[in-house]
């Protein structure tokens, strides 16, 4: 199967139909995510707590997770509180994530650090990884501890190392494919085999394939998102990216053909403390013109199309159909 990438072609699969499947249960992820938050009496932690739910997206890791459970028409009950902490850890490292960055906006909402603080933000990401770890334990299986842990560290190494980056001109595409797999792929392939483990048990290593893979398109697509939409569509700033002077696929593969001329543009983007919007308009052609967007996108559908040969040995099933649809979602609504 050749997975497309959206140009003029078809529309990808409606998320609402990819989630079909496991409708009933996906209902029920958010109310366990408050049971696991929320469920005791504080009134910062509940008013932080429903400020993050008013700020989660479109669930898609627990979808991933739940389908991955229904892929042997078996799924346990378990599922769903695994899905929750899934979606928390993932919250866990968005917040955090926007305190490092200082940012103001996520999905068109404020963060957590912008509505509160920053000192909340970070002590209240500790806290969903907290209350994750110990549903955890209250479920009383290693495997998902192991899994998840497995993930969590990976992520947290890979914030470190691109904080550690001091030169981020010199981040070449080696270092960008390890960063992505620790900081996203990680977490996909812990939500996909977590999955399996609960209903599917045969298809887990399939699974952690599929959802590292499809965590590798997902984070390629989401970096192309800086150079090809804006804050209407995104629901956070333009050009983010490259005013946090961030090195992603594209200026990568753009580095390798600019001549001089270009090259001069790039390094006063990163030189400069606030790059104006007329230099990272100018950097955001620099890129286009010089086919790094193409290259991202071919990369981009590489991954997608490994995620897609991870479902080989899975027999037909709708969590399957919705599994492959998930990679098409991933691929055309972004791009």
């Amino acid at each position: 199967m050749t997975i497309p990438v959206q140009k003029s072609g078809p529309i990808a699969a409606a998320l609402q139909e990819i989630q079909a499947p496991i409708r009933d249960r996906l209902d029920a992820v958010p109310d366990e995510m408050w049971r696991i938050v929320a469920g005791h009496d504080d009134d910062l932690v509940r008013e932080v707590s429903r400020h993050l739910m008013a700020m989660r997206g479109k669930m898609f890791r627990p979808t991933l997770t739940l389908l991955a459970s229904a892929l042997d028409d078996a799924p346990e009950a378990r599922a769903v509180p695994l899905a929750a902490v899934g979606e928390l850890i993932h919250l866990a490292t968005l917040i955090h994530d926007d305190s490092v960055d200082h940012s103001v906006l996520r999905r068109g909402m404020p963060t957590v650090n912008a509505f509160f603080t920053h000192e909340i933000a970070v002590i209240f990401g500790d806290h969903l990884y907290s209350r994750a770890v110990s549903e955890l334990a209250r479920l009383g299986d290693l495997e998902p501890v192991r899994i998840f842990s497995s993930a969590s560290s990976a992520m947290t190494l890979g914030e470190l190392r691109q904080l550690a980056a001091f030169d981020a001109l010199s981040f070449g595409e080696e270092d960008y494919y390890r960063l992505i797999r620790a900081k996203t792929a990680s977490l996909l392939g812990a939500v996909c085999e977590v999955g399996a483990l609960a209903g599917a048990p045969r298809h887990c290593a399939s699974m952690a394939r599929f959802g590292q893979r499809l965590g590798m398109a997902f984070q390629i697509a989401d970096d192309l998102i800086d150079y090809t939409e804006d804050a209407a569509v995104t629901g956070k700033p333009s050009g983010l990216d490259l005013r946090d002077h961030k090195v992603t696929l594209p200026l990568i593969a753009t580095l390798k053909e600019a001549g001089p001329v270009a090259r001069k543009s790039i390094d006063a983007l990163f030189a400069a403390a606030e790059p104006s919007d007329a230099l990272i308009e100018e950097v955001v052609a620099i890129v286009a013109e010089h086919g790094g967007l193409e290259y991202a996108r071919r990369k981009g559908e590489q991954f997608a199309q490994e995620a897609d040969e991870a479902l080989a040995r899975v027999p037909e099933s709708a969590a399957r159909t919705a599994l492959v649809d998930a990679i098409s979602y991933v691929m055309e609504r972004r791009w």
